[in-house]
């Protein structure tokens, strides 16, 4: 029996991580086989070499679908390519699970398509303000995202760590530069976190010392502290 052979990938097709579960049971509620999925992408999308035994190895999260297969598989199962990925994280990523074309997005945020196409590509977005507005947008990027495709986490990071040690008043400003968010919100959420963390960390100081388990707490407390601050920017009234 011939095979089609999978084009070679090229260093920059690494695509969106996929989520191989929601595959799976999209495909399970459609009442089809992967083998129907196979055919259908042949015959309607034209990627001959898709196989039944290739649509498996997606579901077992094996083998991630790249950019003309993503749009295949997300056709065959009803659904958006936004639905069979996880949460992105790069430019590429956000664009792919929009479902937009790089000339799409450089159009959008009034850039050239080849210095759009070199960030994407570096991974490394330097618009001016107005452009990065305009990508948030083009790309519906939540703020958390914003803080990612930016390359700002890691910085968010470091000044949330100081905001529950220290003192939390001084951080404000520098991380309202990094996440826009309303000052009153951004105060009300340092002062909530500040007294989370000390709450953890007071423990294990009180009567008899406190134990190991709550000074891990407060480890872990810092380990999750950009997760802890989108979650209570996202609970403030």
């Amino acid at each position: 029996m011939w095979r089609v052979r999978r084009p070679s990938p090229g260093p920059s097709q690494s695509g969106p991580p996929f989520n191989a579960l929601a595959a799976r049971r999209l495909r399970a509620a459609l009442n089809m086989r992967p083998e129907h999925v196979a055919h259908g992408i042949q015959v309607s999308y034209g990627l001959p070499y898709v196989t039944p035994d290739l649509v498996a190895a997606w579901e077992r999260g094996t083998v991630s679908p790249r950019g003309p297969e993503l749009t295949a598989l997300a056709g065959m199962l009803w659904c958006s390519p936004g639905e069979l990925i996880g949460r992105p994280q790069s430019l590429r990523e956000h664009r792919v699970a929009r479902g937009l074309a790089p000339e799409d997005v450089a159009r959008a945020v009034g850039l050239g398509l080849a210095a759009y196409r070199r960030m994407e590509e570096a991974d490394d977005w330097h618009g001016t303000d107005r452009q990065s507005a305009l990508l948030a947008d083009a790309l519906g990027l939540t703020m958390p995202d914003f803080v990612v495709v930016m390359g700002r986490e890691e910085k968010l990071a470091d000044l949330l760590t100081s905001a529950v040690t220290t003192r939390w008043q001084g951080c404000v400003r520098p991380i309202a530069k990094l996440a826009p968010l309303d000052r009153r919100v951004l105060e009300n959420v340092l002062q909530v976190l500040h007294q989370d963390y000390q709450g953890r960390m007071s423990s294990t100081l009180g009567w008899g010392g406190g134990t190991a388990d709550s000074g891990a707490g407060g480890r872990d407390f810092l380990d999750r502290i950009v997760e802890h601050f989108w979650s209570a920017v996202e609970k403030h009234p």
